[in-house]
């Protein structure tokens, strides 16, 4: 069942979700360095049963702004923008995870250009952030590569499996 592509740049695209990625995304996402660096909303143990759940909430997502990430023809990971609402409607929180398999091959740097050009020409987004843990520095590392930068250190912020950690906030501004 073919969906739409958000973008494409090199080896990577973002695009719709397949009900054929089930089997994909809980052998993926079924991985403790992964989920570690995400919110407790993501399940650990990740079961097939619950990339079903997933896939059906996608199914309904209007407008979507959660996509699968394919490196080479195949599912390697999720990207999404969570837009704001009242105020805060022109931005957007951005999160991701890429499979360990496709881990240090430029697919999280690719996939997040795409969804923030998504986001800032599609969306009309003007701005797009994220907060990491701050033992997460691969990931300040890639978004920095996209032109993110960090805006601020929230001290003992975020907690995770019952230890506290400082939270590093980014953010990219679309250029007037």
């Amino acid at each position: 069942m073919g969906r739409r592509i958000i973008g494409k740049n090199g080896d990577v695209l973002i695009r719709e979700f397949n009900s054929e990625d089930a089997a994909q995304i809980a052998a993926l996402a079924n991985n403790r360095k992964i989920s570690r660096n995400l919110t407790d909303a993501f399940p650990n143990p990740y079961t097939i049963e619950e990339a079903r759940k997933f896939l059906a909430r996608m199914e309904k997502q209007d407008p979507k702004t959660w996509f699968a990430i394919e490196y080479q023809g195949k599912y390697a990971g999720n990207i999404s923008l969570a837009p704001g609402k009242d105020i805060y409607r022109k931005s957007a929180e951005i999160g991701y995870f890429i499979g360990e398999p496709f881990w240090n091959k430029g697919i999280a740097t690719q996939a997040i250009n795409l969804i923030v050009d998504f986001g800032f020409y599609t969306l009309d987004l003007v701005r797009i952030h994220c907060g990491i843990f701050s033992f997460n520095a691969a990931s300040a590392r890639v978004l920095e590569k996209n032109g993110f930068n960090q805006e601020g250190v929230f001290r003992k912020a975020m907690m995770k499996e019952g230890t506290v950690y400082d939270e590093i906030r980014f953010a990219i501004v679309k250029e007037d």
